[in-house]
């Protein structure tokens, strides 16, 4: 379902260049993800996928070019910030705390909340205790609806890495972003679990805008709604996946070989 044209865009790149001393990593990059839309960001090993993710959360300065949240009236932003901004971010591994159960791994994702979140009911500060009902009520239905709370009370190393890469989606959900960037999702995963994730993304578009890095182009394409392809820093296509499957320079970028 295409995104509605009048919604703001829940991201804008706007030509983003990015040098690391004499290496250009990004040269001019510009795309916009909006709610209501899956776009992936596809190119071979070494493209600059993941420096765009990370200047999209602040953890990298561009050299050039910025980078606006218009839904949130802010613009580029510290990593501390995201949260607070509508920006969550899974990694391209779980990433889940080993010593906390899955359903605290999910309140985790709520401690920037400014009526306290789940730090605050770690330290039991006063006034946590009502914050803390809500943080895990919230938590506990997102894993009901992920069909993961069953294992709430279990540790990252009990479930399977299916499980858990839920589980990591769950909790970056728990601070009701408008965007979030998934870091490939697919990694991992077998026939199964795909699927589940693939409708599960599907379902993510109705409450916000998705941008997500992936390798696995037969799990891309049937997902997204707009594809951009980077070679070498720079965006060699963009468009519907019917238009980019069959784009020469892609072909070109993917298998060396020039049709």
């Amino acid at each position: 379902m295409p995104p509605d044209p009048e919604a703001l865009a829940s991201v804008e790149v706007d030509d983003v260049s990015v040098n690391f001393g004499g290496l250009q990593a990004l040269k001019d990059v510009s795309f916009a993800v909006s709610r209501g839309e899956v776009v992936g960001l596809i190119g071979p090993n070494g493209a600059g996928k993941t420096t765009v993710f990370n200047v999209i959360c602040g953890f990298v300065r561009p050299t050039s070019g910025c980078v606006r949240f218009p839904a949130a009236h802010r613009g580029t932003l510290r990593p501390s910030q995201l949260a607070r901004a509508g920006v969550a971010r899974t990694l391209q591994g779980i990433g889940l705390f080993p010593h906390l159960t899955l359903l605290e791994n999910v309140m985790a994702g709520g401690q920037n909340r400014p009526n306290g979140g789940f730090l605050m009911s770690l330290l039991a500060l006063p006034a946590s205790t009502r914050s803390e009902r809500i943080l895990r009520s919230e938590a506990q239905a997102l894993l009901e609806r992920f069909g993961v709370a069953r294992y709430a009370d279990s540790y990252p190393s009990e479930v399977p890495y299916g499980i858990g890469k839920k589980v990591a989606v769950a909790r970056a959900l728990l601070c009701g972003p408008s965007l979030l960037l998934l870091d490939e999702p697919a990694s991992g995963l077998d026939e199964g679990e795909l699927a589940d994730f693939a409708s599960m993304i599907v379902e993510l578009r109705s409450d916000m805008g998705v941008l997500l890095v992936e390798h696995d182009m037969g799990f891309v394409m049937p997902l997204v709604d707009r594809l951009v392809v980077l070679d070498f820093g720079q965006v060699i296509a963009r468009g519907l996946p019917a238009e980019i499957q069959d784009d020469p320079a892609v072909i070109e970028a993917y298998l060396g070989v020039q049709t």
